[in-house]
């Protein structure tokens, strides 16, 4: 919008050389493009904000599709992530998510200090949030610290996420996190709400989500 102080300034000052009735309509036109742009601006605003917080009950089912579905979600990631960390086994989400972005590297040089940052957070023995790999993978994943490539993480990725779709993932489905989510509380089982629920879309659980915004 035009309506900066140096604009309306200039147009104020502009007034002494107007008749009076000159005068009442410039600044009746003022403040007409003030108001409307205030109110475009505040309008920007709240759609911005209601479209960002809005989650379809379509979206949340398919979450119960697969867990490859849940996390591939940005707002199903963040619920999933919410519900380890109240299990205390968050490290396991933030591997695969830690690998995931590991993957997306584009410079050659910084593969070895990014491989061996999550090798030593993750995977090494003394490792702050250990992720449970048999011997095996881990020692593999171990000798592929030797010369990092893109792949050298993949084994223990796949381990990692098979283990959080046979136990984490399942119990996820039944916890509030996601119940909450897919059933809004007051839904009710009559043909009027249940062809609503189908339709609408909700506000996404604020505080399951705001805990790994």
């Amino acid at each position: 919008c035009r309506g900066s102080a140096m604009y309306r300034l200039y147009l104020l000052l502009d007034f002494f050389s107007l008749s009076a009735k000159d005068m009442k309509h410039r600044l009746g036109f003022l403040l007409q493009k003030s108001d409307s742009c205030d109110y475009s601006s505040s309008q920007g605003k709240k759609e911005k904000i209601s479209s960002s917080q809005r989650l379809s009950q379509e979206e949340v089912r398919k979450w119960a599709d697969s867990l490859e579905n849940l996390i591939h979600h940005d707002r199903g990631l963040a619920a999933f992530r919410a519900f380890l960390k109240s299990e205390y086994s968050e490290e396991n989400i933030e591997f695969w998510v830690s690998c995931e972005e590991y993957k997306k590297t584009k410079s050659p040089a910084k593969l070895s200090p990014k491989a061996r940052k999550i090798y030593d957070e993750f995977i090494s023995v003394q490792a702050t949030k250990e992720v449970n790999l048999d011997s095996c993978t881990r020692e593999k994943t171990s000798h592929n610290m030797l010369e990092p490539t893109l792949s050298c993480f993949d084994e223990a990725q796949r381990k990692i996420f098979t283990l959080m779709e046979k136990d984490s993932y399942r119990r996820f489905l039944k916890s509030s996190y996601y119940l909450d989510l897919v059933s809004p509380p007051g839904a009710g089982c009559g043909p009027e709400n249940c062809k609503r629920n189908h339709t609408h879309s909700l506000d996404c659980n604020s505080n399951i989500i705001s805990q790994c915004a």
